[in-house]
Order: structure tokens, then C-alpha cells, then sequence
């Protein structure tokens, strides 16, 4: 049975990738995303398109990312318009159930004319949690304020 609940869809699109990555399945991977989509990577490589996205995982799965698994929870999410939702992770790639989810990812997900929705654009960056407790503690009024997360699948 398919939803016409917009996150319940775009949770679906992130499970996808996730289960995609975690099968090593560069192909699948790259159909999540858009066909113009941006991916910036963990380590700063820049990938354009649903295909160049694939395939380059592809030679990563095969590769550096062998046998890893990609745990990921939705940490916040918000719709920009009804086709366009701005969706923030945490997660980790490992090879075993991780302690922590250290790294964050920021979702730009839009609803495609064709139907679905898929990942626009996608950027990923390690959380240091040591230098954000200094900065705050340093800085005080750098701490954002509290956001409560909407209610998501």
C-alpha cells in the first residue's frame, strides 16, 4: 500500500539510500537521487548527477567502502514548499552497529514533475562535538536555540 504522506515518502527515498549503501549497491544508490542532484561528500568530493553519483559509490562500495553500513536517524526536517523539504541526519558508516552517530547530513529533497521524490542535494560532515562544547562554552550565544523536531515517520 503507498502513502500520499509527503515524509512518510521522503523517510521511504532515505531508507532507500540507506538500504541501497548498505547492499553495496551503487546503481540503487544513484536512483535516489535527483538527475542534476549535488552530492558533497564526507572527505569534500563534490558529485553532480544521479548517475555520477552511483557509479562513483559504485567504485567506493567495490572499494574503501566495502561491507559498510550507513545508520542513519532523522534529526529535524522541514518542508520549504510541498515539493521541497530541507531534511537534517546523523549517522555513521561502519562496519559494526556504531556507539555513536558522528557525522551529520543535510537533505535537500524535492518532489520530481515525474512523480517521487528524490535527494537534490546532500551534504555530510563529521560532528565535533569537543570544539562545539568549547565554542559554547567560550561563546555563549553561539548555541543555537532549542528546535523541536515535527513529527516524522
Amino acid at each position: 500500500m503507498t502513502t500520499t504522506d509527503p515524509a512518510v515518502q521522503i523517510t521511504a527515498l532515505l531508507r532507500r539510500s540507506q538500504d541501497a549503501w548498505n547492499a553495496g549497491d551503487g546503481a540503487a544508490y544513484g536512483t535516489c537521487f535527483a538527475p542534476d542532484a549535488t552530492d558533497v561528500t564526507f572527505v569534500g568530493t563534490i558529485y553532480h548527477g544521479a548517475e555520477e553519483i552511483g557509479r562513483a559509490h559504485q567504485v567506493l562500495f567495490d572499494s574503501f567502502l566495502k561491507g559498510t553500513h550507513l545508520h542513519m536517524e532523522v534529526e529535524e526536517a522541514r518542508f520549504l514548499t510541498p515539493d521541497a523539504a530541507v531534511v537534517v541526519t546523523r549517522g555513521e558508516v561502519a562496519r559494526k552497529i556504531p556507539k555513536r552517530l558522528g557525522k551529520r547530513a543535510t537533505y535537500t529533497v524535492v518532489r520530481r514533475p515525474e512523480g517521487g521524490w528524490r535527494i537534490a542535494a546532500v551534504q555530510k560532515t563529521k560532528h565535533n562535538r569537543l570544539m562545539e562544547a568549547i565554542s559554547f562554552r567560550l561563546q555563549p550565544r553561539t548555541a543555537p536555540a532549542q528546535r523541536s523536531t515535527p513529527a516524522w515517520p
